[in-house]
Order: structure tokens, then sequence, then C-alpha cells
């Protein structure tokens, strides 16, 4: 699927047919003055949050441009830990519908428990705030990404999601910091193996080539083998406390001698050092690499591929990322001044990066859910929520994207893998999928114990301006959940649902008003009911409702 041509009608573009390369758009980090209508609010709330229902987009739409993205970039910190709910296994250290956080390892439990872990975050997700802080956590997952299955201890993960919780939108190079001595990367990248007897290279390397100077234009590392043998002696000496689940910094197993890096980070020699100050050699070496400019460069581009767009031509390059790198570094890489610029910019809002981006799997099912206004159990039916929640999860799975378990230390090949990007996410078998999770919430749904979610569209309609009115029903279901409007061709073929093969409005007004007037009437609500099934399962079907 080409992107530009389902933006721009080619019939309407004016730019040079040559053979000469022309820039997506000219726009950069100009602060944007144009309109602040619905539309420029359900784009921003599409990018930062999962969804733009109604109320959020009428929220946000009232506190004007500035007032909104100060209220999104909150950061927000408080929830609870997950809860043990399986039956199947009584685990001796957790009561049923207790917080396993803290408790002691078991192997059995540990099953449930990633179950409980990957569950929780899903219902994070559905119920976040009005705040980025979600996206950004899973942002810093794919970036920092460590895997459950890999890791074994789930608490590993829990703390370790906790970690990009606290610092999702503080200081990148803390969080850098805070990330290489954590139990869970420690664990997953075979640092707590690294002394200095035998050093492991696994965390020197990825350190460098995915987490901060990247790679060039080419492909290839700015670091040298050099420069991640010496990186890894530096990272000598950590270990993990099991019981407790911290990291330690065990100085016997340090390697002390000096350390000598390339041209590339001006030659610098990190000198070794003995005992406890043994540590003190991994602000030396952050403190290197983070005077590297390309570790500004990489992170922003990675940012605007998430949350702008996946092309980086020229253009972008000069016009965007370069400031926004400059930006990051003067502000000694606080990543606030970052995306304020950029959701603040004209760039962001220029209408060629409107519905740009195929959902991945989480966002599209996270949205489905907020779009609909699913309703999933509360707390006191905590075992319910908790595996309808998990319905959730194990659908993103099955469309490529489990959360908690990227497929590599890169993260998901959708956010790097040029020249597909987020194209990835849709395949032969993939957009089927799709289709049969929306097809399912349209009819049953998924059941956990005697709950249930799925689609309400008599409910949801009931919420439209005017549902009596099929044309405007259309238009508004249409308006709210696609980012484009659609030929009046197929707003025709969606009212020819409602009106079950009639050929006049007043088909569809008479149904309606006859279930309003007498909601219990069983007749006129499957009336209803049916109608306005065929119509959103279609409009969930199509190519627009996989945009962003």
């Amino acid at each position: 699927m080409n992107r530009r041509e389902f933006i721009m009608d080619p019939a309407t573009d004016s730019r040079p047919k040559n053979n000469v390369e022309v820039s997506r758009t000219l726009t950069g980090l100009t602060p944007y003055t144009g309109t602040w209508t619905t539309s420029e609010v359900k784009h921003l709330l599409r990018r930062t949050m999962f969804s733009a229902n109604k109320a959020d987009v009428d929220y946000f739409h009232s506190l004007g441009l500035t007032g909104a993205i100060n209220e999104l970039l909150s950061t927000v910190n408080s929830s609870s830990p997950p809860l043990y709910t399986s039956s199947l296994y009584a685990d001796p250290n957790v009561p049923l519908g207790q917080t396993w956080v803290n408790a002691p390892f078991d192997s059995i439990a540990n099953t449930y428990r990633r179950t409980s872990y990957r569950s929780w975050w899903i219902g994070l997700m559905i119920n976040q705030s009005r705040s980025i802080t979600e996206k950004m956590v899973l942002f810093w997952h794919n970036h920092f990404s460590t895997e459950v299955a890999t890791i074994g201890d789930v608490r590993y993960a829990y703390n370790h999601n906790v970690l990009l919780r606290q610092y999702a939108l503080g200081n990148f190079k803390n969080l850098t910091k805070a990330i290489s001595i954590d139990p869970s990367m420690l664990k997953y990248l075979n640092g707590y193996l690294n002394t200095n007897s035998a050093p492991d290279e696994n965390y020197g390397r990825e350190l460098q080539e995915l987490f901060t100077v990247g790679k060039d234009a080419n492909g290839q590392p700015y670091y040298t083998e050099d420069d991640v043998r010496y990186a890894s002696k530096i990272l000598t000496g950590y270990r993990i406390d099991a019981a407790n689940v911290v990291s330690y910094f065990d100085s016997t197993r340090h390697d002390t001698t000096d350390k000598y890096f390339s041209a590339y980070y001006n030659n610098t020699i990190v000198s070794g050092q003995s005992g406890s100050a043994g540590q003190n050699e991994l602000d030396d070496l952050l403190n290197m690499i983070f005077a590297a400019p390309d570790v500004a460069l990489n992170i922003c581009r990675k940012l605007y591929r998430f949350f702008v767009y996946y092309e980086i031509d020229a253009a972008v390059e000069a016009n965007v990322i370069q400031p926004l790198a400059q930006l990051f570094r003067s502000n000694n890489y606080d990543i606030l001044p970052v995306l304020d610029a950029l959701f603040s910019s004209e760039h962001f809002f220029d209408i060629l990066n409107r519905g740009a981006i195929i959902k991945s799997p989480t966002d599209f099912l996270v949205a489905a859910c907020r779009d609909f206004n699913v309703i999933f159990p509360d707390a006191t039916s905590y075992v319910e929520q908790y595996g309808l929640w998990n319905k959730i999860y194990s659908s993103g799975s099955s469309l490529g994207q489990a959360v908690g378990d990227p497929p590599n230390v890169a993260g998901w090949p959708a956010y790097y893998s040029a020249p597909q990007y987020h194209e990835l996410w849709i395949n032969a078998s993939t957009l089927p999928t799709r289709n049969a999770f929306t097809d399912r919430m349209s009819a049953n749904g998924y059941a956990s114990g005697s709950s249930r979610i799925n689609f309400d569209f008599v409910t949801y309609t009931e919420s439209l301006t005017n549902p009596s009115d099929p044309n405007l029903l259309i238009a508004e279901v249409i308006d709210r959940h696609y980012c484009f409007d659609v030929s009046q061709t197929l707003k025709d073929f969606l009212k020819g649902y409602l009106l079950s093969g009639q050929i006049t409005d007043a088909y569809w007004t008479i149904a309606w008003n006859d279930y309003v007037n007498a909601p219990a009437n069983t007749s006129y609500y499957n009336i209803v009911q049916t109608r306005l099934k065929g119509m959103y399962q279609y409009l969930l079907e199509l190519a627009e409702y996989q945009l962003s």
C-alpha cells in the first residue's frame, strides 16, 4: 500500500513529475498556527494516546493546542501493581487477588504471574489517563527491548516496566544508566555474566548500536570492535540479587584496567578504578557516548518514526531531525522539550502526516476498545477483568505484537526495517486476523467467566448527535473513526445496511425512533441492532480503519 497515493489524489498533486527526487513535505518545527478543530485534535490524540474517542476529543479541543499538549505531556506514574488471578495453581506466597511483585520466586506460579503481568499492562493502556505516558512506555519498551520469556522471572519484567514509567518523560541519559544496571536488562543481555575473567560483549555492543549512537546511513556502525570490547570491560562486575530483584556491584569481578576508545569517541581513555569506585566508570562511559552527536540524532529519528511517519528524507532530516537533535542536546537529553517541539510543530500537523501510519496491533486493538467504549469488569471481578485483558493481549500476539516479548533486542521490525517499516504490520495473514477480531467483537465478543466484552453498537449509536438521520449518522461515524472523509458511493453503500435494501431514509428513521420510544421492545431492538452491526462491521474492515 503506497501511503502517498492514499493521502494525495494524484489528479490534484501539482508537484513536479520528473526524475528529480522531490521532498514529501518542506514543513519543519515552526510552531503550528493553523486551525484547532476536532480534526487536529483527533490527529494529535491518535498519535499520542490509544484512540481519539469523543470524550477525549471534546476535552482536548476545549483546552486549545498549547493546553492540550501540556496535558498530554504530563507524567502519570501511579498504577496499582498486577494481581495473582489464577485458580489453576495456588501460589504458596501470594493469596488470590494480591500482588506478586514483591513475593518470593516460585517456578510454577511464575507462569501465571507472567499472564497476569501482560494482562495488567494491556489494562493500563485501555484505561490510560489523558497523557502520552502509555505510548511512551511502549516506545521505550521497543527501544530498550527485553523479552519476558527470555528473562524468566517476571518480577524482573515488572520492575523494568516501572523503570520505563519512571523515566518515560524524563531524562534519556539517566534512563540509559538505569537500564544499564537494571536486573531485567542484565539478565536479558547477559550483563550479569560479564566479568573481568570472562567478558561478555552483548550489552556493550547493543548499548552503542541500538540504544545510543546507532548506525550511519549505510547501516555501518560508528563504533569499532575495540569500542565494544572496552565498553564491555567497563560494564563488568554487575550482578543480580535474585531474592530481592535488585542489581549490585561486585568489585572483585570488575576489570580495573584502563579502557581505550576510538577516534569516533575522540580517543577517550577511561581510567580503570578499583573497589566500589569501579562503578564510576559507567558514568565515564555514558559521558563519552553522549558527547557524540549521533545519540540525539538516533533517538530523534526513532521518535519521528514512532509518532509521525516512517520515511525520513533529506528535507525532514534538515527541517525536523537536525533541529530536534540540537534541542535534545541543549536540554541535556531531557525528552520533554523534544516532544513539546515536535507535537507543537507545523510539520506534525502537516496534512501529509495525517492518517499516514498503519496502526500497530496494540494500537489497533486498544483503540478499538476505547473507540467503542467497551466495558470491562471492574476490580471487584478481577479474575474476569484480567481474563478479558488477556484476550486483547492474545489477539495482539496473533497479530505480531506480543507486548512484553518483542522478537529480538532490536524491537519490532516495523519500527526499524527499511523500506517497509509500518507496512510489515499488514500481510495476507494479519489483515484477515484483524478483521476476525472486529467481526468477533461485533458479534458475541470474548468471555471470561460470567463477563463478556463486545461492541455494543446500539448504545454507541445513541451517543451520536442525530442517529435517526442515516446520512448524519454515517457522516459522524466516519468522522469519528477515519482520518479522512470517504466517497459518497461508500456512504451510500453503508447506508444500505441501515435501510435494509429500501431506498427511502425514512425506513431507518422509523426503525430507530420505534426503538427509542420503546427500548424494551425486543423486536425493535433486534431490527436496529442487526442493521447497525452490518454497517459497523463493514466499516471496521476497510483499510481506512487501519490508519492513524
